[in-house]
């Protein structure tokens, strides 16, 4: 399967935030939007990832932005996260992983010496017209948030 890049046309999708509305890709067209996959609420390297996008959440609505993160996790999962850590960012239910294989992210992983099939922690920078703006792998979980917030922002400077 080959990994989506820029300039492909970003799968759109409808999936149920947290807080109980509904989030549908096609319906932020006009502006940018950063969906950020993560494998699972409440594990060390998410906390701090989903902190971290918290921390920057006003700066990304400064340029206009929308910004949500996408696990597989339930809506009561995301609930207890989102209330335990007072994150800022929505936070959509990917159960069947709809969202998560249209990415192309549901892949064969490798952790101390054992093989499972999991999420490729990656995010998406979607530009105004609903293609893909950038692809960012979380090569190191800290700074990841920043670095999208970077991307976006020189997105934006060449849009304007």
């Amino acid at each position: 399967m080959t990994p989506l890049q820029p300039g492909d046309t970003a799968p759109d999708f409808t999936l149920p935030l947290d807080d109980g509305s509904t989030f549908h890709l096609a319906a932020q067209r006009g502006r940018p939007v950063v969906l950020y996959f993560y494998p699972q609420d409440g594990t060390a390297g998410c906390i701090d990832e989903n902190r971290e996008f918290s921390d920057l959440a006003s700066q990304f609505a400064a340029f206009g932005a929308g910004l949500v993160g996408i696990s597989p996790d339930s809506i009561a999962d995301h609930q207890k996260f989102r209330a335990r850590y007072a994150l800022q960012v929505p936070l959509a239910a990917d159960p069947d992983h709809r969202a998560v294989a249209a990415y192309r992210l549901w892949q064969l992983k490798k952790l101390y010496g054992r093989e499972f099939m999991g999420l490729i922690r990656t995010s998406f920078l979607i530009a105004e017209d609903g293609t893909i703006a950038a692809v960012v792998r979380a090569t190191r979980i800290r700074g990841h948030a920043r670095k999208l917030l970077e991307t976006l922002q020189t997105h934006v400077a060449k849009q304007g």
